[in-house]
């Protein structure tokens, strides 16, 4: 299967090593992995604002750029989720893309189903699952629902000798972070990621992991301005630690 790497702006630009440890580990498992250059934004951020209209060009070359490829990988779950939920409908026609793009987790769990030993990572790790994750992506079952648990970040995450993963009270409360929630409700986004910081630091953890850099970074911008020690890294950076 080919597969297309689509590295969001956010990663290529904040988080670069991201985008490399992602298209790192999808090599070592043997898989035909391209990054198409002159990729550009999904358009989340503008379709977020309630800009849509500027977001149909950069879909419409999103479509054009990854045509051809089995699978389109990303380490992103909020521009995975935007991408699968909403491009058929900005373009009013039904979008390769949109059946195509799957988050790493994702994709690695469900399609690759790995079962072999990853890297090394001999760390307390507290899991952070994004709520589009969660309820958009189905990576976690959703606490409000009666159903049987299951976590396909954790399941990945055993496969990394030496870690410790735990989870804090309330695993899948919002950071916060929220894209323009943050921009519009900055009070009420701060006192979140606070809240969500401060639960997992309770675990004993010496890092904050989860699949996306966006809720990462707010809660690393919290920490830092709070001055609590404990460090912030992709899931994806722990699956290939060490490879």
């Amino acid at each position: 299967m080919k597969i297309g790497l689509f590295i969001p702006c956010y990663v290529d630009a904040v988080y670069p090593e991201v985008g490399v440890a992602t298209y790192k580990l999808l090599k070592h498992l043997g898989l035909d992995v391209t990054y198409p250059e002159k990729q550009t934004c999904c358009g989340q951020p503008m379709a977020n604002a309630g800009f849509e209209k500027q977001a149909i060009p950069l879909a419409e070359k999103l479509e054009e750029k990854f045509k051809g490829f089995d699978y389109i990988v990303a380490p992103s779950v909020s521009c995975t989720a935007f991408i699968k939920l909403n491009y058929s409908r900005l373009l009013n026609h039904e979008c390769e893309t949109a059946k195509k793009c799957m988050d790493v987790v994702e994709f690695l769990h469900d399609v690759v189903k790995v079962d072999r030993r990853l890297g090394t990572f001999p760390h307390k790790v507290s899991l952070h699952n994004s709520c589009h994750g969660v309820r958009e992506l189905g990576l976690s079952s959703p606490s409000e629902h009666h159903e049987a648990k299951f976590n396909k970040i954790k399941d990945l995450l055993r496969l990394v000798d030496g870690i410790d993963v735990v989870e804090p009270e309330r695993p899948d409360e919002c950071c916060g972070f929220g894209g323009m929630f943050s921009v519009e409700e900055t009070a009420v986004s701060a006192q979140m990621g606070i809240d969500k910081v401060e639960r997992h630091m309770q675990t004993g953890a010496e890092y904050i992991t989860g699949p996306d850099c966006s809720c990462l970074m707010h809660m690393a911008g919290v920490a830092k301005k709070q001055g609590k020690k404990i460090q912030f890294k992709h899931v994806v950076e722990i699956l290939a630690a060490g490879l």
